[in-house]
């Protein structure tokens, strides 16, 4: 699955804020973090705040923190924000192959599978699988997306 560039930075956001709880986080560092301009993080981080998955804070030592259930939030939670993730909606027609209804059948399965793996996985999962898990309070390193 490929996601859109928004949808992944909407992702590495939501970590980022969910490792550290306890803070506003500024939308400037968050890019600088990410390589993006803090406009277009504005956009995504506008459409989490709608959401309710994070919460703006204005003013001196504002910014944004993390305001859903890391328990219950998921990942297909944050990506349905961004795409559809039914998938491509491609269907064969009745006048398709046998080898292109098969395969159909196949990417079919394959998103079922897909959807049900990130509709499984907690934003609390990941804090742990990234080991920052941190105790109430205490801070922690903020979350890195992968290089080029």
């Amino acid at each position: 699955m490929k996601l859109q560039k928004n949808t992944q930075l909407a992702l590495y956001s939501v970590l980022e804020f969910a490792a550290r709880p306890a803070e506003h986080v500024p939308a400037g560092e968050v890019a600088a973090s990410f390589g993006v301009s803090v406009h277009h993080l504005a956009k995504v981080l506008s459409e989490l705040a709608r959401a309710g998955i994070v919460e703006a804070v204005r003013g001196v030592g504002g910014g944004y923190r993390f305001a859903a259930n890391p328990r219950r939030l998921t990942l297909l939670d944050v990506i349905a924000l961004f795409e559809d993730p039914s998938g491509d909606g491609s269907r064969p027609g009745a006048a398709a192959s046998a080898a292109e209804r098969a395969l159909r059948d196949v990417w079919d399965e394959i998103d079922q599978i897909t959807r049900a793996t990130l509709g499984s996985i907690t934003i609390a999962t990941m804090l742990r699988m990234m080991g920052r898990a941190a105790p109430a309070g205490a801070a922690a390193a903020p979350a890195r997306p992968p290089g080029p």
